[in-house]
């Protein structure tokens, strides 16, 4: 046995991969008897077993066993989704009558109410806190640039860029590195059953919403709509597990919710307020948790999540009417404002589509290209990362300090424009907003190029899709703002701090259908505000690959119905493209991040498979009635969170599955001590000494361990009866059924373990479980390498998988 792959770079965890050589064995079973051979491969226990048929390699699946958090190695874990149904959980569900049934549908609608009210409270002071922080640092530069004081006004831009990048920083990669980018690829892979530690924590929470104040206001290209999904799902989480017990923030009428499934659903619903909350888009925020968040999707759901968005949009619209009276500081003109760009009289006609259309096509070639550019600058920002927390810190330094320069320095090169003479607003613009920055320019002049880059993100959008501005900006400074937002959004999103992509990449497609606006000029009869709406609508289908809720949410933010048959063609023709090339941005990051994710599809070779072909070992069982010494020694040389329980006469006539155990709950026994001194079955009165909080699952906590439990001699030699506590009707699979259709069966219903029994009578009742990395591409092709070949083939000609 020798260890071939250690990843640290980890304070608290070093993950050790074994390949253990071991004798061809026959197709049986292990038993619980201890095993000098035993491996010891922590990282998760749900996929550490050998080949159990004779026509398998002694292999141990150690594919997809790690997750990178920021640029953490730490171990992951599956969630358990499936409703555990022992005689116990029957029994508690059997003795709840109709007013704990109302209490449980209440407290469910009670929880969505609240993450409503939380989230929309933070989304307002995430916003106000930004527009009010870039606020002051631009009209103090401006100020300074009126006086011709040039040299001591980039001076305060770059220090106050620095300083806002040098706590979000510090912050994020010394307190809660899981709180580093945008978030939702954590969530998306949660929701599809795979749980990294520390991402829905207090501490993460915190640290997501001050991260992303301070890094947003520094100028960086970066949004702050990811980091709202994020921190939705952490409000949800903490409060489906009724607080946080760390920080002694908890509330016990809130701790009802005792299972995965039940806080999954909240957690979508928090995702989808953080989506209406970033861009007060209700609507737009449910279709995004459906369509791109959540893997799970049921009607129950989707109302609760609407009533979620609905108190979010309520609660915005009251709070920014407050702020329009003039109570809060810089803040009223961006942020959650609709951008409101186009009034009911526009009009294209069937010759502006050809336009539209290679419009479309190049925004899915660029959004690919985008994403390609991105998930290689990632890697790389990783093996910098890996040095330690310090060169994370720098690096992030170093991009403030380039961004900075860049965007003080590139309205230099512009020259400056005269006012129109029937501008709509004040030209020059005097403050922090508006169409007309006068920078470096002389009186009754404006700088285009600084109109974009000397302002918030949101006010760039603004200034992009605003109607009659036709002869607003020239070529040379869209095509520079372009080419700057593209490089600077890859460079800034990959840094140690909270940062969102679609802010950026709406204003990057925004510039790029301005810019084709202009090229097509008087050819056409749409604006060039409609081109940079277009164009935003191409980019963001290119990167993100979402169609309806994209389209809904840019029909919110731009508050004009009559776009929608235009949007829609963008959407469709640039996702189809884009798809040619690689998959969306947040698939690529969760791929890079090594997060277990099962696709809706069965890859076509997993058609050439049966079950039996990847189960890998070894298998460890447990008896009916086992004794306390065999379940102690298992869970201490295993990490496997299931385990088969087995009757073998006396108590049946042949060996014979009986269902399936779950660690926590054998943990919880032998803490509770329920044992016995013969191997006998106990009565029901055994389950007086259990409450279903004792069952329960604590959420992000680490809960109980082996190893915390202390036992004397004679309770060692004692028995425990698991037939209560068993799920007797465990889904199985036989041995012969095809790989895809298995995934089929494990994604639907929300699986942790399929177990796998033999097709032929007499053998041994189970042959081994399916966990979810079992259908990881890199387990299968590593134990059949010959389907490789075809593997690449169907990626080289890009075909349909079914």
């Amino acid at each position: 046995m020798y260890i071939h792959n250690c990843l640290v770079k980890h304070k608290e965890f070093c993950i050790l991969s074994f390949t253990v050589s071991l004798p061809s064995v026959k197709p049986t079973y292990f038993t619980t008897q201890p095993s000098p051979m035993s491996t010891n491969h922590f990282t998760n226990g749900d996929s550490d077993r050998l080949p159990l048929l004779s026509s398998q390699r002694s292999i141990v699946n150690s594919s997809s066993q790690v997750a990178i958090v920021g640029a953490n190695v730490c171990p992951i874990e599956s969630l358990d989704y499936e409703i555990f149904e022992n005689e116990f959980f029957k029994q508690d569900w059997r003795s709840r009558g109709k007013v704990q049934i109302f209490q449980y549908i209440l407290m469910k609608w009670l929880l969505c109410l609240i993450i409503g009210l939380i989230v929309s409270l933070i989304g307002f002071c995430n916003n106000l806190a930004v527009e009010n922080l870039a606020g002051i640092k631009f009209v103090i530069t401006s100020n300074m640039m009126l006086e011709r004081r040039f040299i001591l006004a980039f001076g305060v831009f770059f220090a106050s860029n620095l300083g806002l990048t040098l706590f979000s920083s510090i912050i994020t990669a010394l307190i809660a590195p899981a709180a580093t980018g945008s978030g939702i690829p954590e969530v998306k892979a949660y929701l599809n059953g795979v749980d990294a530690p520390g991402i829905f924590t207090f501490r993460t929470l915190l640290v997501k919403i001050i991260g992303s104040i301070t890094a947003v206001s520094s100028s960086l290209h970066i949004g702050k709509a990811g980091p709202m999904v994020h921190t939705g799902a952490c409000v949800a989480s903490l409060l489906g597990q009724g607080g946080s017990k760390r920080y002694g923030l908890t509330w016990k009428w809130l701790c009802f919710f005792k299972n995965d499934r039940d806080r999954r659903d909240l957690i979508t619903c928090g995702s989808a307020a953080g989506m209406a909350a970033a861009f007060r888009a209700p609507v737009g925020g449910v279709l995004f948790a459906l369509e791109e968040m959540a893997s799970w999707w049921r009607s129950a759901l989707l109302w609760r999540a609407f009533f979620t968005a609905a108190i979010v949009a309520i609660m915005l619209r009251a709070m920014i009417d407050v702020c329009l009276s003039g109570k809060c500081g810089l803040f009223g003109k961006g942020g959650l404002i609709m951008f409101d760009a186009y009034s009911a009289s526009i009009s294209y006609h069937f010759e502006d589509v050809p336009a539209v259309f290679v419009l479309a096509i190049i925004g899915g070639i660029l959004g690919s290209l985008y994403n390609f550019l991105l998930n290689k600058v990632l890697r790389i920002y990783n093996f910098v990362y890996e040095k330690g927390t310090i060169y994370k810190i720098v690096l992030a330094c170093l991009i403030s300090v380039f961004t900075s320069i860049l965007l003080f320095g590139l309205p230099w090169l512009i020259s400056c424009r005269p006012c129109p003479p029937d501008a709509t607003e004040p030209c020059p613009s005097i403050g922090r907003s508006g169409n007309y920055k006068k920078f470096q320019c002389p009186p009754d002049h404006y700088n285009d190029l600084a109109s974009l880059i000397f302002n918030t993100n949101d006010d760039a959008i603004r200034n992009l899709l605003s109607k009659n501005t036709d002869d607003e900006f020239e070529y040379r400074s869209m095509l520079m703002f372009f080419i700057t937002c593209f490089f600077l959004s890859i460079l800034s999103y990959g840094v140690v701090a909270p940062a969102g992509l679609f802010v950026p990449v709406i204003v990057t497609g925004a510039s790029y259908g301005r810019f084709v606006g202009m090229l097509v000029g008087r050819g056409s009869n749409l604006n060039h505000g409609l081109f940079a709406v277009l164009g935003a609508a191409s980019f963001l289908g290119g990167s993100m690959r979402t169609t309806v809720s994209l389209c809904v949410i840019i029909l919110e933010l731009t508050n004009n119905l009559l776009l929608l048959p235009l949007i829609m063609m963008v959407l469709l023709v640039s996702k189809t493209v884009a798809d040619a090339f690689n998959a969306n941005i947040y698939d690529l990051i969760m791929k890079a991040k090594g997060f277990p994710y099962l696709e809706t599809h069965a890859e076509p070779y997993m058609r050439q498979l049966t079950v039996g072909e990847v189960v890998t070992g070894p298998l460890r069982i447990f008896h009916g009635i086992e004794k306390v010494r065999d379940i102690v020694f298992v869970l201490k040389t295993t990490g496997h969170n299931g385990f088969p329980v087995i009757d073998e006469p006396p108590l049946s006539e042949a060996p014979v599955l009986f269902g399936i155990i779950l660690r926590d709950h054998l943990l919880t026994l032998l803490k509770k001590k329920a044992f016995l001194h013969t191997p006998m079955e106990i009565s029901n009165d055994a389950f007086n000494k259990f409450s279903a909080e004792d069952f329960g699952k604590n959420g992000s906590s680490k809960g109980e361990r082996i190893e915390d439990i202390q036992f004397t001699e004679e309770e060692m030699d004692m028995f425990i009866d698991l037939h209560p506590f068993t799920n007797a009707s465990p889904y199985t699979v036989v041995e012969t059924m095809s790989l895809g259709k298995a995934l089929t069966l494990f994604r639907e219903v929300g699986l942790r373990h399929l177990l796998v029994i033999p097709k032929i009578s007499g053998r041994a009742p189970v042959v081994g479980i399916l966990t979810r990395h079992d259908f990881m591409p890199d387990h299968i092709l590593g134990l059949h390498p010959r389907l490789v070949k075809s593997k690449w083939k169907r990626l080289r000609f890009r075909l349909p998988s079914f």
